[in-house]
């Protein structure tokens, strides 16, 4: 598969850098960004941390102000962002405009519905086709974290437990985390999959959570100012799940903390020290 480099810049000795390629499972041209740490200068191969944003985001938004690359840097972790749905004058988008279904607003599933279910796939994209283009492409190893904001929580926290021997660990930010019962969950499910609420329940972190079989180490930050805690994002219903089923979530309550990329700027560095450990940096 063919990739086309579009931009490149120099970061804490590595490289940002954002490609064009034509993607089969999205079947549409789709673009990705990836930070190349120093160390892959000096011959090594490192691990990729794949981070996953929120709505109405695309691969920019975490690159530019996040504030990830200089620690990155240091541990020697590679970072892919892809962008948050399918793009292109082909694809479908809400009538209405809206801004928390369609254009970026793919919720990482694998829409069933006509006609979202040409190009709407984005848990495939993120699984397995993303995932083998960047391991045959750059020197990185086949160990993998994942991590993400909001809708994009939702999306590293359901890929990562319903994919266990796929990554090493899992985190997220501000994560939806029980869209079967939030508005913003309940509107993309009904149009990507359909009125059929079982369906629902595979892309939904809670419901995962109670019937997980293999632990993989999870954190997650939540600020307690946060404008969508309460109708959206839900994280009591998170840890309930978790502590029913002894599962080891870490769910941190950042006081004062908003919804903001100054709130992922502030804690970034945790997170990605979390990963590095478990991906034995």
């Amino acid at each position: 598969m063919t990739l086309e480099n579009i931009s490149a810049n120099k970061s804490f000795g590595g490289w940002h850098k954002q490609y064009t390629h034509r993607s089969t499972a999205l079947n549409c041209d789709m673009r990705f960004a990836i930070f190349l740490p120093p160390q892959i200068a000096q011959g090594q191969k490192v691990p990729v941390l794949y981070w996953l944003s929120g709505l109405t985001c695309t691969d920019e938004n975490f690159m530019q102000k996040a504030g990830a690359q200089r620690l990155a840097a240091e541990l020697g972790m590679a970072i892919v962002a892809p962008d948050t749905s399918p793009r292109g004058e082909d694809v479908p988008d809400d009538a209405e405009g809206s801004y928390d279904f369609g254009l970026g607003a793919g919720f990482y599933v694998n829409a069933t519905e006509a006609p979202w279910h040409r190009h709407y796939r984005m848990y495939d994209y993120v699984v397995s086709e993303l995932p083998a283009l960047i391991e045959a492409n750059f020197p990185v190893t086949s160990q993998r974290a994942i991590s993400g904001h909001s809708m994009g929580g939702h999306g590293a926290l359901t890929i990562g437990l319903k994919n266990p021997e796929r990554y090493r660990s899992i985190s997220a930010f501000s994560p939806i985390t029980n869209p079967i019962n939030c508005p913003w969950g309940q509107k993309a499910f009904t149009g990507y999959l359909g009125t059929n609420q079982d369906d629902w329940a595979q892309y939904d972190t809670t419901e995962l959570m109670k019937t997980s079989q293999v632990h993989l180490p999870a954190l997650v930050d939540q600020g307690t100012q946060d404008n969508f805690l309460a109708e959206q994002l839900k994280p009591q219903a998170l840890l309930d799940a978790a502590e029913k089923v002894g599962y080891p979530l870490e769910l941190r309550m950042q006081e004062g903390f908003d919804h903001s990329y100054y709130f992922i700027s502030s804690f970034i560095d945790d997170h990605l020290r979390f990963h590095a450990k478990h991906l034995g940096l």
